[in-house]
This record gives structure tokens, C-alpha cells and sequence, in this order.
């Protein structure tokens, strides 16, 4: 039964999120040296808005290393940084929920996750991204920030679509 119960939890906590696909690893960089398993490191990932063309996001997690860590059953910690900068023309694909995922990956064997929700600041036609992790029974407060003002990409782009449009 306790088997039926960790599966179930982990199929949730593992589902399918209307959010982006795997990050790109960019760099990592060893922070602790173990002598006999992997170092502790940080690494930095990029990856792009699926709902919104012309915007990604960089953010750096820290990864555990030693024996735990290379057998991926250490629980990550929360310290997570996040810059997100426009990158070409943006092109909302539809109309999204304020505070949707954009992201989402599995920071624990079993409950900890982290998460990269957008949001629209109407009034300055911003968007907003947020990263933090969270808990099935309690999160963390350690969040970080990024906004993208949304504006004219070349000559070619004079119709700056307003994100206060694209949120239901």
C-alpha cells in the first residue's frame, strides 16, 4: 500500500505541466569538492516562454553533489536566481491565466519542486516572472524576480502587443 502511495505522489508531483520542455544547460561550476562523488555545483540553464515567442529566461540551482546527489535522491536547496530578457518580437500564442507556470522541474525524489510563473503588469505592459520552489507540505520563501517590458523589436516590429490583452 505505502508503495501505491509513493508512486501516486510521485506521478503528481512528475505530471505533465502546460509549461516549457527541458531547460538547455549552459554552464556548471563546481562550488564544493567531494574526494570520492560528483562536486556540489551550480548550474545555469536557459530556456524559452512557450506561450509567449521572443522571450526566455536564464536561471542558476545550485546541484548536490557526493553520493546522494549522483543518485538523485538529494533534496535541492531553494536558492534559485532568474533573469528573463526579451529576445526577438513578442508574439503571445493565446490568452493565459495571470500567474501561470511557465516552467516547472523536480528539485527532490518526492515533494520538491521548482517553478517559474509569469504574470502581466497591464498598466507598464510588463511582463513579470517569478521562480521559487515549493513543497507538498510547506515551500520556501526564497523567490526570485525578473521583468520583460514588452517593446519594439527592430523597424520591422511596430505593433507592440499589450500583455493586459493576452490575460484572462
Amino acid at each position: 500500500m505505502l508503495a501505491l502511495v509513493v508512486l501516486a505522489l510521485t506521478a503528481w508531483q512528475a505530471g505533465p505541466a502546460q509549461a516549457a520542455d527541458e531547460p538547455d544547460l549552459i554552464f556548471r561550476r563546481s562550488t564544493v569538492f567531494k574526494w570520492l562523488s560528483p562536486n556540489d555545483k551550480l548550474a545555469t540553464y536557459a530556456v524559452d516562454d512557450p506561450e509567449i515567442e521572443g522571450v526566455a529566461c536564464h536561471f542558476t540551482v545550485p546541484e548536490k553533489g557526493g553520493f546522494k546527489g549522483w543518485l538523485g535522491v538529494a533534496e535541492e536547496v531553494s536558492d534559485i536566481s532568474l533573469a528573463c530578457r526579451q529576445i526577438g518580437p513578442i508574439k503571445f500564442k493565446h490568452k493565459l491565466e495571470q500567474g501561470d507556470d511557465m516552467f516547472r522541474q523536480r528539485r527532490s525524489l518526492f515533494f520538491k519542486k521548482m517553478q517559474i510563473v509569469r504574470g502581466c503588469d497591464a498598466k507598464r505592459n510588463v511582463l513579470v516572472y517569478m521562480v521559487y520552489s515549493d513543497r507538498l507540505i510547506e515551500g520556501s520563501p526564497k523567490n526570485s524576480t525578473s521583468s520583460v517590458p514588452i517593446m519594439p523589436w527592430g523597424a520591422a516590429d511596430s505593433a507592440i502587443q499589450k500583455c493586459g490583452e493576452f490575460i484572462q
